[in-house]
């Protein structure tokens, strides 16, 4: 994290990942900012990202992402957003930029990459020996094919307020069974 509450990680091995992931769970990714580049050996792209870290306390918050983050600091010279009502919506989102180095080769399964005007709901992102899957909603992939692990994602921009959070019919589940 930076002193202006931006976060910036970087990937090395599959432990680093799964905390990358966690920050990355239900970032929204156009395909119009996806990218491999070839020459460079370099797979880009631009999500919007949900801050889990900067949840309202109770929330539900991987404790992985918890742990290794912190909220962004106010800025009190900023307009506040509110809603009709008068609230101020109580998550935040905010665009990151998240690479790859040493990409071998891309495949894609379950969506057309063609579409450069559909958004992919991203769930995780996962190491395997020699790859780097990016799982999304509805069983659509990106497999990286990688000499290593290599991967940084920071924070662009400033955040802005949103009353919607991501919701899961598993966690919708677990709630009603009274399973927190």
């Amino acid at each position: 994290m930076t002193r202006q509450g931006r976060l910036k990680l970087r990937a090395r091995d599959p432990e680093d990942l799964r905390v990358l992931s966690a920050c990355l769970q239900d970032a929204l990714v156009p395909l119009a900012d996806v990218a491999f580049l070839k020459a460079e050996q370099r797979f880009v792209l631009v999500v919007n990202r949900f801050m889990w870290e900067a949840a309202p306390e109770g929330d539900v918050l991987s404790a992985e992402v918890e742990s290794k983050t912190e909220a962004p600091e106010a800025d009190d010279g900023d307009a506040r957003f509110e809603d009709a009502e008068g609230a101020t919506p109580p998550y935040q989102r905010v665009n990151a930029g998240l690479t790859f180095d040493r990409v071998r080769s891309v495949r894609f399964r379950g969506f057309d990459a063609r579409k450069r005007d559909e958004i992919l709901n991203l769930l995780s992102v996962e190491a395997e020996p020699g790859a780097a899957t990016l799982s999304f909603s509805g069983g659509a992939a990106i497999r990286l094919e990688v000499a290593e692990i290599l991967c940084h994602l920071e924070d662009l921009g400033r955040p802005w307020p949103t009353r919607w959070r991501p919701h899961h019919e598993d966690q919708a589940a677990a709630s009603e069974a009274g399973e927190d």
